[in-house]
């Protein structure tokens, strides 16, 4: 597989019980194909000599170098933040789900990734930002009071209600 940055040939390394592609003539990049990273994200998965190797590679790529295709689909990926450490851009393949690092990211997420508590801000920072949701869950809000009213008025006409006089 050639490496979608510089296009050197990528070479299987095992990151301990995970295979991934590695740029190691070239760029430093790392492939992973789906659910690989998130074996490896936290600084106590994997192990061995590649994995160290990848971990302690500086960054050396160009932030301005736009999108890249996939070196398995040939689609283009497309570029955000990664989930559990929102401080590190990824490039992610949404037709066959793999992910391309740059060289230092792996080690950027693995330090940077965020406590549950920083998991649910960052989220609701995220929320904040679309329209839509905050439109949305004002009128979920109303609809669950007029829910407790229906409930509060309709009780005197549930069984139920007058069941518990007669225990």
């Amino acid at each position: 597989m050639k490496c979608p940055v510089c296009q050197a040939e990528m070479v299987g390394e095992d990151f301990g019980g995970v295979n991934v592609d590695v740029c190691r003539d070239g760029c430093k990049g790392i492939w992973f194909d789906w659910f690989e990273l998130s074996k490896l994200d936290q600084e106590n998965e994997g192990f061995g000599g590649a994995l160290k190797e990848a971990i302690e590679s500086e960054k050396i790529n160009d932030q301005d170098r736009g999108q890249i295709t996939c070196p398995k689909c040939k689609q283009l990926m497309y570029i955000h933040k990664y989930k559990e450490a929102n401080k590190v851009n990824v490039d992610e393949c949404y037709r066959c789900s793999g992910f391309f690092l740059d060289s230092g990211e792996l080690q950027m997420i693995r330090k940077g990734f965020m406590s549950e508590e920083e998991s649910a801000d960052y989220l609701q920072s995220l929320l904040a930002e679309v329209p839509e949701y905050q439109v949305q869950k004002d009128d979920f809000e109303k609809k669950q009071i007029r829910n407790a009213a229906i409930v509060k008025l309709t009780q005197y006409i549930r069984p139920s209600y007058y069941m518990k006089f007669f225990e």
